[in-house]
């Protein structure tokens, strides 16, 4: 019913087969480089070569950090620190979206570290401060956070006490970065974590919320809608956040950990906690935006998504609901380097969009670019998609369109 609803109204209907719109704010050479780079990951086996071989490199202490940052770093990265992912931020803002630095350290274990992290984060939010390129700011909190630990609170198991005294350090670094947002009026997006160690993560996340927004979505929770319990769960927190008079940040994603995920149900021997099918979850997160939106005095929600119909869905009932296309409610968000298509022709149709825009030193990045590379290989379609788009563009261009 809700595709036929979009397919009634075609004024509503964002071009997204525009690869003018789409990648306006690349250069001839920078096109080039990404067809480049999505033939690489097109090829599942020359991808799995290059990603190896970029492993071996960097644990032998090989000479590839240059080649590394002048192809898949410029590509999905800003720069190594917040000053130099200001081209990126400025160019992105000149097509009306905005920029959400992540700073992509993880997979650390030192408290300094953590503290270290924690401190970065801030300098994000006090970059955004009154800056209307950059209007969120997120963190991770296995950025802050040793992964055994949050595992072992969520078992219930008994902590030692070291392990309780880093346990209040991550509880005072998210107030810390919380307590910083709410200040500057910068909102926050927490984004979401394995199974095994999410539920710690949502308790504390609820209570910055309960703490922070009462006036307005500071804080955001990240829902991973592949998992088969989350639309209850997104339900049951915004009745809770209505009963406790607070105002709620959601934002909506498919979902990241997919077969690690089915690999530990398996190895574990418990169901495998995510959807059996790609049609469940599409419905799932259509229908967690649908709440969000019915809720939206209370709610104000992020479309974390490369999915053209879940976005062309969240626009329509934008519309439909008499609501302003500039809603500061309302967001849409993709990954720099991927779905420009989407991000940019939003842009252009009047809705708030920004992008995730990784910053670090480029062997701490690496995790997150292997990612890339393994998402753009695996998810069907996606990397095809990109380059079809990609190549078109350039034909464009060519016969000087």
């Amino acid at each position: 019913m809700r595709q036929n609803q979009i397919r009634m109204n075609e004024d509503l209907k964002i071009p997204f087969d525009d690869t003018e719109v789409a990648f306006r704010y690349k250069s001839d050479r920078q096109l080039k480089k990404a067809n480049f780079i999505f033939s690489l990951v097109n090829n599942p086996m020359v991808s799995s070569m290059a990603t190896g071989l970029v492993k071996f490199s960097l644990a032998t202490h090989l000479p590839v950090k240059g080649i590394i940052r002048s192809t898949v770093f410029e590509h999905f990265c800003g720069g190594e620190t917040i000053e130099q992912s200001e081209r990126v931020i400025q160019s992105l803002h000149q097509y009306h979206v905005g920029t959400i630095l992540d700073y992509s350290i993880e997979g650390e274990e030192s408290e300094s570290v953590f503290e270290a992290t924690a401190n970065e984060i801030i300098k994000t939010i006090l970059k955004a401060k009154n800056n209307p390129a950059i209007p969120f700011s997120v963190f991770k909190v296995t950025g802050l956070a040793a992964f055994e630990l949050l595992e072992k609170v969520q078992a219930g198991e008994k902590l030692s006490e070291a392990e309780s005294v880093s346990w209040g350090s991550v509880l005072a670094r998210v107030d810390r970065i919380c307590k910083t947002a709410f200040e500057n009026n910068v909102r926050v997006l927490i984004d979401a974590e394995d199974s095994w160690i999410q539920n710690p993560i949502d308790d504390f996340v609820y209570d910055m919320m309960r703490k922070y927004n009462g006036k307005k979505a500071i804080v955001f929770n990240t829902f991973q809608m592949y998992r088969a319990d989350m639309l209850g769960n997104l339900k049951k927190a915004i009745a809770q956040a209505e009963k406790d008079n607070y105002f709620f940040g959601a934002k909506l994603v498919r979902g990241a950990y997919m077969e690690k995920e089915a690999e530990r149900a398996a190895k574990l021997n418990y169901p495998n906690p995510i959807h059996p099918d790609k049609d469940s979850t599409d419905k799932a997160f259509n229908d967690g935006l649908a709440a969000c939106v019915e809720n939206i005095h209370r709610v104000a929600v992020m479309c974390g998504s490369h999915n053209e119909y879940s976005n062309q869905f969240l626009a329509s009932l934008i519309v439909q609901k008499g609501m302003s296309r500039q809603d500061e409610r309302v967001w849409f968000a993709q990954l720099l380097g991927m779905s420009d298509n989407i991000s940019f022709n939003m842009g252009k149709a009047g809705f708030n969009v920004a992008k995730y825009v990784p910053y670090g030193p480029v062997e701490s990045v690496m995790p997150y670019l292997l990612r890339r590379a393994a998402e753009n290989t695996s998810v069907a379609g996606q990397s095809s998609r990109e380059l079809m788009m990609i190549r078109k563009e350039l034909k464009r261009r060519r016969n000087g369109h």
